[in-house]
């Protein structure tokens, strides 16, 4: 149970927001900042951030810092070796370390915990339990040791589903068990982006607590639109699921939409709208000197959807008839292979295409079976079929389906975009860094720093802000009525702490 001082802490929060303040956030590992646009949005103030990657770091401050604020926030962190009392003075934020902040959010790293992220780690170790080792795994266990100094009123952590299943433990059901010793009233549930306006179906663990100070109870977003979710999908989620027993008292089904929601958003209305990219078919040289701050205008003639509109118009990152980020990568080799791929098509037809054009070249070119293997046919099997093996890489690439949102977006796009290739065949390439952000619903005002390989890792690292918002403005609704309803006195089990 939380000491007298730790309930002190928390009702002076309160009496702070009885005066009409927005609650102050502290986000750890907060990537670029899709969470935190979320947070930002739905009314809360972001007061702090902690996050380790360099670029990450400069993105974020390129986006929420202040005058004042611009080169503390500039500023990589570890969470492991800065103290919240350092991360305090370091800012100059006024009062002791657990009057600062009222909510405290964080994107735990995910790699140790998903299930691709540990077959990686098998691969470079030659370790099975590679994953159980990794120290990433074990960040959620300082997590706990920044709301013990902190004493925050909300909480919210977001991670792959598979923390559920981390070799039979589930994490979330511990974290929750934990917070329930500190005063906190927890819980936990998948959340799928689609369902809450991103163009994209992405599967996500959420956690939320509130301080049992509050007097309520956490809940999650309900489902804003509709979709049957894939076969694949839903198959993940029940691994994830396996070791959530049916009474623990902390999690919270899985949302089902019902049918009569609006539709999940597609990929055509997400991207329409953006600048056509075929410098890449003419002019390479062109592409080529562009930079990720360069601005295209709109694609002329292409309405916005709804989404477009939204992502145009997001309050703080709205932008007037152009948009930066539209590199891509450039392969020329894969081009014709784009353009011939049926949509929905993986890898395996990709390079079964990729060998019918060989054959189909060499006919032209008067080259029998004969020469198989001579240096000629080589090169020219070089300058035609990519060299991964099917079996080893079915899902590697991915041509989308204009009328269904997106698969998942991973920050391993930042070394290979060919799991999202453009609908558009004419134009015959992956997604561009704006395309991708707009897949994850970033709004086209959100400055990405670094090169275009860092700027495609931070959109796949990011929480989605749609899905961000959502989350945040159901814990910003229990917060306001928790304050709104809350005695001058708060009752505690230790007696009557005034307020």
């Amino acid at each position: 149970m939380p000491t007298p001082e730790h309930t002190a802490a928390r009702v002076g929060k309160v009496t702070r927001l009885r005066t009409g303040a927005a609650p102050r956030v502290l986000e750890l590992c907060s990537g670029c900042g899709g969470l935190s646009l979320g947070l930002k949005t739905a009314g809360f103030e972001l007061t702090a951030h902690i996050e380790t990657d360099v670029v990450a770091a400069e993105s974020y401050a390129l986006n929420f810092a202040s005058k004042d604020s611009g080169k503390a926030w500039e500023r990589a962190r570890d969470m492991v070796k800065c103290s919240p009392a350092e991360l305090v003075e370091e800012l100059e934020l006024t009062g002791p370390t657990d009057a600062a902040f009222d909510i405290l959010a964080a994107g735990l790293p995910c790699q140790a915990f998903a299930r691709i992220g540990r077959s990686k780690l098998r691969q470079i170790t030659g370790d099975d339990d590679a994953y159980r080792n990794d120290p990433r795994a074990a960040l959620y266990r300082r997590f706990l040791e920044y709301i013990s100094e902190t004493q925050p009123l909300a909480i919210i952590i977001e991670n792959v589903p598979d923390i559920l299943n981390f070799g039979g433990h589930n994490v979330p059901e511990e974290i929750c068990a934990t917070l329930a010793s500190m005063g906190y009233r927890a819980a936990y549930t998948i959340l799928n982006a689609a369902y809450h306006g991103v163009p994209q179906i992405r599967e996500r663990l959420f956690l939320v607590a509130i301080a049992d100070t509050m007097g309520v109870d956490p809940v999650f977003p309900e489902a804003t639109h509709h979709l049957a979710l894939p076969r694949g999908y839903e198959s993940s989620r029940s691994v994830a699921l396996k070791h959530v027993s049916d009474e623990s008292p902390y999690f919270r089904p899985v949302h089902r939409p019902p049918p009569e929601l609006t539709a999940a958003i597609t990929v055509e209305e997400a991207l329409g709208d953006l600048p056509a990219i075929n410098e890449h078919l003419k002019t390479p040289a062109e592409i080529r000197r562009r930079r990720l701050t360069d601005s295209l205008p709109y694609r002329k003639g292409a309405a916005p959807s709804t989404y477009g509109k939204a992502m145009r118009a997001w309050n703080g990152f709205a932008t007037d008839g152009s948009c930066d980020a539209h590199l891509v990568r450039l392969t020329p080799r894969d081009f014709p292979i784009f353009r011939n791929m049926n949509h929905g098509a993986d890898y395996p037809q990709a390079r079964a295409l990729a060998e019918k054009m060989l054959a189909e070249e060499m006919n032209r070119r008067g080259i029998d079976e004969g020469n198989i293997g001579s240096p000629g046919h080589l090169e020219l099997r070089d300058s035609i079929v990519p060299p991964y093996d099917p079996a080893k890489f079915p899902n590697k690439w991915w041509k989308m389906e204009a009328g269904k949102p997106s698969r998942t977006l991973t920050a391993h796009i930042g070394k290979d975009t060919y799991s999202h290739i453009h609908y558009d065949s004419v134009q015959s390439r992956t997604i561009s860094v704006r395309e991708a952000a707009r897949l994850q619903s970033f709004p086209d005002g959100f400055r990405f720093a670094g090169r275009m390989n860092a700027a495609f890792r931070q959109i796949g690292n990011a929480v989605p802000p749609l899905l961000g918002l959502a989350v945040a403005a159901a814990v910003k609704m229990q917060v306001d009525k928790a304050v709104a309803a809350l005695p001058e006195c708060v009752s505690t089990m230790d007696g009557q702490v005034a307020a």
